[in-house]
């Protein structure tokens, strides 16, 4: 497991797993440990995966400062991360809200990126979200779903205030509520840093304005992945995601939800490597 040293001295670490060309990979969560992407539904039989796990989660150490598990505060991370790999230039994935560093990563430091791919991304830092009824409308549609009478309605008073999260409507995040789905569920806890996640997306972390100037003169080919079942986000605001680029495109994964690899890993491989071999 190697190690790498930030700009304020915390200990970060990541992980390799995998042969090929080097493919560098946030997490989403926020802020849950890198084991929970696997290998990615397979990729790592084409790529050499660098997954990182972000400071205050999994084999990574605690900041010193608590605020700087904000989301911007860690850009600097992931350039250190770069040169101490001994990368000019990085062909970068980044899954859900993991996505949102990635974009003020490629904001800041443009030159670095060579292929970027956003996984099912939290659009946060281009000032958009998804609203609690475009994600109700989206839950809909797994009606013919056994699950879905006792989950619509935790789901609904979750988003709307009424409610806290509950567990019973987890298989919305997944496109099969299946034994695979249900241990990649039953691991979340164990694996996110609550406190460090309730910081990442605080106030202050985003200036809407200045990261889609940025993006949009971005030179590099940029991949959104979405899934045709996942309620954030829902493809939609995939493709409008993908406008903020100057090289955005989108694919649609059919069936998918939030976790397109663990739903059908061929047709995950299939998009992101025709993407990344082109």
């Amino acid at each position: 497991m190697p190690l790498f040293t930030a700009t304020d001295g915390t200990r970060l670490a990541y992980h390799l797993r995998g042969t090929g060309e080097p493919l560098a990979v946030l997490p989403g969560g926020p802020m849950r440990a890198s084991v929970y992407l696997g290998d990615l539904g397979g990729l790592t039989a084409h790529r050499r995966l660098a997954l990182l796990d972000l400071r205050g989660t999994g084999d990574s150490a605690d900041p010193a400062d608590p605020a700087t598990y904000r989301c911007d505060r860690m850009v600097e991370d992931v350039e250190v991360w770069r040169a101490h790999m001994g990368l000019e230039h990085i062909d970068l994935l980044a899954h859900s809200a993991g996505a949102a560093l990635a974009m003020l990563y490629a904001a800041r430091y443009p030159h670095r990126i060579r292929r970027l791919v956003l996984v099912t991304p939290n659009p946060s830092a281009l000032g958009i979200r998804a609203t609690p009824g475009e994600r109700l409308a989206a839950a809909r549609l797994r009606a013919d779903e056994p699950w879905f009478p006792r989950a619509f309605p935790a789901f609904h008073g979750w988003l709307t205030g009424e409610a806290d999260f509950d567990d019973v409507f987890l298989p919305f995040f997944y496109g099969r509520w299946d034994d695979t789905a249900r241990a990649h569920a039953d691991a979340e806890p164990e694996q996110t840093n609550e406190e460090a996640g309730e910081r990442y997306l605080a106030e202050g972390a985003f200036t809407p304005r200045e990261t889609r100037a940025a993006l949009a003169a971005l030179d590099a080919p940029v991949l959104v992945h979405a899934g045709e079942a996942d309620n954030n986000p829902r493809p939609a605001l995939a493709r409008r995601t993908a406008e903020a680029f100057g090289r955005g495109e989108v694919t649609v994964q059919p069936g998918a939800a939030h976790y397109p690899w663990l739903d059908d890993p061929e047709r995950f491989l299939d998009g992101v490597l025709s993407f990344l071999d082109r």
